[in-house]
């Protein structure tokens, strides 16, 4: 993949997807971002970012809303708010995923959290109590990625806070790794997994080296 690329990027209307918005723009890449409405639409289309109006959980308006220009990557940190009962996790990321296998797309970032999959270990019993549904959505959807045969990175962010990056955000393949990382520094480690090659079928936690809980030792993940 070029250094300049073709981004669809789903989860911009806020939080850390938003914060990915603006760094992919910083970076020059060319970003069409997905919205289920339109009440986001005039701060990204200011931001230079074209903007289409899909559900996540029709198919058919992810697949219209891929359509046009090939797309070098899908990023997508939707999740956590129901609607009409239904999570957008597991869902609404498979109707990203199996639209990106019919467009060619050629990576798929998927942001998920720490506490999914294998990293479940690095959670308190209480953090699975208050967490442990919508967790298990969030591993069908990385499960479905991982079977699709696209290329993939998976980021799973530890407790998010809304502060300005800090600069310390780092990587691990170590999923018994927790702490608190802020949105700003999460979406600069998926920008940099972007062109990464090493990144490729890596699952990846991603917390502040500063803000962990206890005193892990842990190898951090270089994605140069």
């Amino acid at each position: 993949m070029t250094e300049t690329a073709n981004i669809f990027l789903a989860g911009a209307s806020r939080g850390v997807g938003r914060e990915i918005a603006k760094c992919l723009v910083e970076q020059n890449q060319k970003v069409k971002a997905m919205l289920r409405t339109e009440a986001a639409r005039p701060d990204l289309e200011a931001m230079g970012i074209e903007v289409a109006i899909a559900d996540a959980f029709d198919p058919a308006t992810v697949e219209q809303a891929m359509m046009g220009e090939s797309i070098d990557a899908v990023i997508t940190t939707i999740g956590g708010v129901p609607q009409e009962g239904q999570r957008p996790d597991y869902l609404g990321n498979k109707n990203l995923i199996d639209a990106a296998v019919k467009a060619g797309v050629k990576k798929f970032i998927l942001v998920t959290s720490i506490g999914t999959g294998n990293s479940v270990v690095a959670l308190s019993p209480q953090a699975l109590e208050t967490l442990g549904a919508v967790l298990a959505e969030k591993e069908k959807a990385e499960q479905h990625l991982m079977a699709s045969g696209l290329t993939y990175t998976i980021i799973r962010p530890g407790g998010l806070k809304s502060e300005p990056a800090t600069g310390n955000g780092v990587l691990t393949e170590d999923p018994k790794v927790a702490g608190m990382i802020h949105r700003a520094d999460v979406a600069q480690l998926v920008c940099s997994c972007l062109f990464s090659d090493a990144a490729n079928s890596k699952v990846l936690s991603a917390i502040d080296k500063n803000m962990l809980f206890g005193t892990p030792e842990f190898d951090e993940f270089k994605v140069n």
